[in-house]
């Protein structure tokens, strides 16, 4: 939940606040950063499923429901960007970065928990 506020606060800064680094806006940095922060996001949210008690039954079903939630998350957030944040701008490849974070993210999510998050949790 921590990540996912993080994640608005940055998202809705206006974009005149926002630095900008000129070599690295030519490889398109920014879909990096959208790509890389919904790649933690449906780590975290996916592990956080799984170590709740109360899914334990559906734990199964615990992918799947972050991952709806990440990517309605991200369309949200693009939606806000075009419509409440000031000097910001709905972008659909945002979107698509976004999305294409929480799929690596569950694509790689084993090896990443078996390598490091369950000795964090320890």
């Amino acid at each position: 939940m921590l990540w996912a506020l993080i994640i608005l606060v940055l998202c809705g800064m206006p974009g005149k606040d926002i630095p900008h680094i000129s070599f690295l806006e030519l490889l398109s940095f920014d879909k990096f950063v959208h790509a890389g922060i919904f790649f933690v996001l449906i780590l975290l949210t996916v592990r956080g499923f799984l170590l709740q008690t109360r899914f334990i039954k559906f734990q199964h079903s615990a992918r799947s429901f972050a991952f709806v939630i990440c990517i309605v998350y991200g369309g949200s957030l693009e939606i806000m960007q075009g419509t409440i944040f000031t000097d910001r701008s709905a972008d659909i490849f945002d979107f698509i970065a976004n999305s294409f974070g929480s799929v690596m993210g569950l694509v790689f999510y084993n090896w990443i928990d078996n390598l490091v998050l369950k000795k964090l949790v320890k």
